[in-house]
């Protein structure tokens, strides 16, 4: 049902897709404001300390991630997510999920919260506001690239810089 109320929020905010606020376009900030939950911590691209002191954990899709993701994070999926791959991890430990946008990061951190992890964070915008604030992404880790996944081709009109790989 949430999918259905996004795809429809999406085709009618395409509509206004050429007005711009702060690097995002309208539609797209709706969007977001519309996924995320107001109780849901959030860290934003510019939170470079939170973000370099912190855990990364990606959520999206593992071909996803094999395309790029930010640097030193680590694989956790969403489909078949399982708490047995972030045991290692101190509840203690500032931890920041993202996805694509944020959607499925937020439900993977709302797990970790409820298993104890004090400190988790939603990256505002995911991967692709990532990219779109000009910061950059790897694969292998240590290897830039400018590709990014972006789950499908209705969700690539969320990316404005990099490229798209579908």
């Amino acid at each position: 049902m949430k999918a259905l109320y996004i795809l429809s929020f999406w085709l009618i905010a395409s509509a206004f897709s050429g007005q711009e606020t702060y690097g995002q376009s309208l539609p797209y900030k709706a969007l977001l404001n519309s996924t995320y939950d107001k109780n849901f911590a959030l860290v934003y691209p510019g939170q470079k300390d939170l973000i370099n002191g912190a855990v990364l954990l990606d959520t999206r899709e593992k071909n996803e991630f094999n395309v790029s993701h930010l640097k030193g994070a680590q694989w956790v999926g969403y489909d078949n997510f399982d708490m047995s791959t972030v045991k290692g991890i101190p509840k203690d430990q500032p931890i920041v999920v993202y996805c694509s946008i944020g959607a499925r990061s937020q439900e993977i951190g709302k797990k970790l919260k409820q298993s104890g992890y004090s400190e988790v964070y939603n990256l505002y915008g995911g991967i692709f506001h990532w990219v779109n604030e000009n910061n950059p992404v790897f694969r292998l880790d240590s290897i830039p690239t400018n590709q990014v996944h972006t789950y499908n081709k209705m969700w690539g009109v969320w990316l404005n810089k990099g490229e798209k790989v579908h």
